[in-house]
């Protein structure tokens, strides 16, 4: 009952900050209280409650630090052209029946190589949104295309924090798991594209607004030495390049390519870098504006507090209940459907990407070790459930912000079709030929 009670303040405060418009991280602190309350009335002392949450923080401290260097990376990209150059000939490669066909692929290329899902939302996203509405196009088509673009790369790069976070709570091996993700994705990939290239067929673009090009003339020098950064991150994790120095590199060239290319001031740079990239056009600011470490600092406390839940669930067992519950479900049903069916749990009740892939882990590892499944088929059932569909649950975090940026509705999700191809393919893949071991 005493969970029950918990887990109702921690989902009351999450409600209230949602509506409110206040940040989460008060909701994560009345939650930690509540649950610290549980584990002293279950006999545990307050340094034993605090020692289990040092825990749980220490091993998502690599997730910490990777999203510190994002923070970076997104400045730099922006300062650089990096994302400008992408853009710029992204527009150029546009004809009537491309449009959307291009729109999924730039989003997919970007967001792969910066493993962010909202950077790649608020920029090529808003550009692409803005094209569809001045040419004619569907802008809820659109929306879709960019939406399954965004979290091909949040799921699958090497870089991205949910990825990289999966991969710390699971004990796996990052590049390990990128590779299965890769040919686990491959079909829905290609369905996708195709679904796109019908669509883009049906619903061409009328004319292309060709003033962002100006835009980005004015605003930077578009050569080839943009795509440094870009070419540093997409080539070094496949030269089995550790990630962290592949994003080090990408940041150190969008340093140099922002001085010696754009020419621009050294402590604008480093202001860039640190509190977020301003242009100097009105026109491209909503566009451009953002990136730097400050930016990255909400996301930091929230992973950091959602950490210290699982040192303290863990340390208590106080999941126990409801993973007894569970199991006899995910036996019945099995194993990947049982995740799909938590993971839909959780994102509909925590909101967040983060908090629901640590309850999906803190929940499903026991149970899943004891069905006898490696820690690989955990990190894959997460990344094939829980990190994709927090794109398709409306009041998510990770499905209304980018909708946000663009602003469109949630019409959009039914055409966001790679956020719910993977799964289905996935889990027909287990029943019929299993990658693991047999259900």
């Amino acid at each position: 009952m005493s969970l029950v009670i918990g887990f109702g303040v921690f989902i009351g405060a999450m409600i209230l900050c949602i509506s409110l418009d206040y940040t989460m991280v008060i909701a994560l602190f009345i939650g930690l209280a509540a649950f610290a309350a549980i584990g002293t009335k279950k006999g545990y002392t307050v340094r034993a409650l605090t020692g289990m949450g040092v825990r749980g923080v220490k091993d998502a401290f690599v997730v910490v630090k990777i999203m510190c260097i994002i923070g970076f990376i997104t400045a730099a990209w922006r300062s650089s052209g990096t994302i400008a150059f992408f853009v710029y000939y992204g527009i150029k490669l546009i004809t009537p029946d491309l449009f959307l066909i291009v729109t999924f692929i730039l989003s997919c290329l970007l967001s792969y190589a910066l493993g962010t899902s909202f950077g790649v939302a608020g920029t090529v996203g808003v550009i692409f949104i803005t094209l569809a509405r001045s040419g004619g196009v569907s802008e809820i088509v659109t929306a879709g295309a960019v939406m399954s673009g965004i979290y091909f790369g949040d799921r699958g790069s090497p870089v991205s924090s949910s990825a990289i976070l999966v991969s710390t709570i699971t004990g796996t091996d990052i590049l390990s798991n990128v590779k299965m993700m890769m040919q686990t994705g491959i079909i829905p990939l290609l369905l996708s594209f195709c679904i796109y290239g019908v669509l883009s067929f049906l619903n061409p673009i009328h004319t292309v607004d060709q003033g962002f090009l100006s835009l980005f003339e004015e605003e930077f020098r578009i050569s080839w030495w943009c795509a440094l950064p870009a070419v540093c991150m997409l080539l070094l994790p496949l030269l089995n390049v550790p990630v962290i120095w592949s994003m080090v590199t990408s940041i150190g060239a969008g340093v140099l390519v922002s001085l010696f290319v754009q020419h621009m001031a050294p402590v604008f740079l480093i202001k860039s870098l640190i509190f977020g990239y301003e242009a100097e056009s009105g026109s491209l600011s909503r566009i451009l504006d953002g990136g730097g470490l400050l930016s990255m600092l909400e996301i930091v406390a929230i992973v950091t507090l959602s950490s210290t839940y699982s040192g303290i669930f863990s340390g208590t067992n106080m999941l126990q209940p409801l993973q007894k519950k569970i199991q006899p479900i995910m036996e019945k049903t099995g194993r990947f459907f049982g995740m799909v069916i938590v993971s839909l749990a959780t994102l509909s009740v925590f909101c967040n990407q983060t908090i629901a892939s640590m309850m999906c882990c803190d929940l499903l590892k026991q149970p899943y070790a004891e069905a006898g499944a490696s820690k690989q088929e955990l990190a894959m059932d997460m990344e094939n459930s829980v990190i994709l569909l927090a794109g398709a649950v409306p009041w998510s975090i990770a499905c209304s912000v980018p909708l946000g940026f663009m602003q469109v509705g949630f019409a959009a999700v039914p055409l966001s079709v790679f956020l719910y191809l993977v799964p289905i393919c996935y889990g027909i893949q287990k029943k019929v030929a299993n990658p693991f071991r047999a259900e």
